[in-house]
């Protein structure tokens, strides 16, 4: 099935899927516990990096859909050249994979499957 979001490049979508990935995050480590702002940041450092991304990715995949994978792949592959301050060029694809796939998620309105992943995320992290 083809739809408009599949005319999105990867690198839109990752665009999108960055702020609902970190939006996640935040209002988990909120619900989590009430910590300082500053000590929120630290831990949600943690969890939004490209290293700690391209590891949820990788464990995710044996639960994603053909579609998913495809959509994630496309992100993947079309990485921009450059990396992150912290973490190899493979873990900097595979990130933007990651964020690409919770981008094409959110811009199709797929909320329950975005909250299902995320939750397999939070469960990977021991919270």
């Amino acid at each position: 099935m083809h739809n408009k979001t599949d005319d999105y490049s990867p690198l839109t979508l990752a665009f999108v899927g960055d702020g609902v990935y970190d939006l996640l995050v935040r209002g988990h480590l909120v619900r989590q516990a009430n910590r300082p702002v500053g000590e929120l940041n630290k831990i949600k450092v943690g969890m939004v990096n490209c290293t700690s991304q391209a590891e949820f990715a990788k464990k995710l995949m044996p639960d994603l859909t053909e579609k998913e994978v495809a959509v994630y792949k496309r992100g993947r592959n079309a990485a921009p050249k450059s990396t992150a301050k912290n973490g190899s060029i493979a873990d900097y694809h595979s990130a933007t994979g990651l964020e690409a796939l919770f981008g094409y998620l959110y811009l199709n309105g797929e909320k329950d499957r975005i909250d299902e992943l995320f939750e397999r995320i939070i469960r990977l992290t021991g919270d």
